[in-house]
């Protein structure tokens, strides 16, 4: 069965991104297409990109990267949940997505973003970041504002029709994610 990892994108103390992937878990768990599971960034303590060798060698050293890699290599695809900082992304999940290489290639990923717009800026800038990664990103995308979907900008309380625009985006992680299973076999 088609394994999708829900990953957070945050290692902020206090942070609603665990929150928020936990409630996009809980709705995935639903459906009997496939099995989902979050991924925590945080509890890999990742520091900044301490590989002697690039990742594309698949070298790695570093008890911390070898668990990683063990953990994405996995799966077949990507939920990844991304806070918008500075127009962006957060440097915790660039780091964690930069220390690893064919671990990510030839699987899909979809995204579920906050912020002020919804996260979109920092979409934007993983879908350039999973290219190069060769990971094939789907079009819908969850977008929770900071302004509605939180209330006091802190708990997470998504409004009622953000549940609607999370499945969408499923199908298509799954979909691609399966399109992509003989890329993925003939490179192992």
């Amino acid at each position: 069965m088609t394994r999708i990892a829900v990953i957070t994108g945050s290692t902020r103390p206090g942070r609603n991104n665990a929150t928020v992937a936990h409630w996009i878990h809980d709705i995935a768990a639903k459906r009997g297409d496939a099995q989902f599971e979050v991924v925590d960034i945080a509890d890999f303590n990742l520091p900044l990109f301490d590989e002697a060798m690039p990742p594309s060698f698949g070298q790695y050293a570093n008890e911390h990267t070898k668990a990683w890699s063990a953990t994405i290599a996995e799966f077949d695809g990507f939920i990844i949940v991304t806070p918008e900082y500075n127009h962006s992304t957060s440097g915790a999940l660039k780091n964690a997505l930069d220390y690893l290489s064919a671990e990510w290639n030839n699987k899909a990923a979809g995204f579920v973003g906050y912020g002020s717009v919804g996260g979109s800026r920092a979409i934007e800038h993983l879908r350039a970041i999973m290219a190069e990664l060769q990971v094939a990103t789907v079009r819908n995308t969850v977008m929770l504002s900071i302004f509605t979907d939180f209330e006091n900008f802190s708990d997470f309380k998504p409004a009622a029709f953000q549940e609607e625009t999370v499945n969408p985006m499923i199908d298509q992680v799954i979909a691609w994610s399966d399109a992509l299973a003989p890329l993925r076999a003939s490179a192992a």
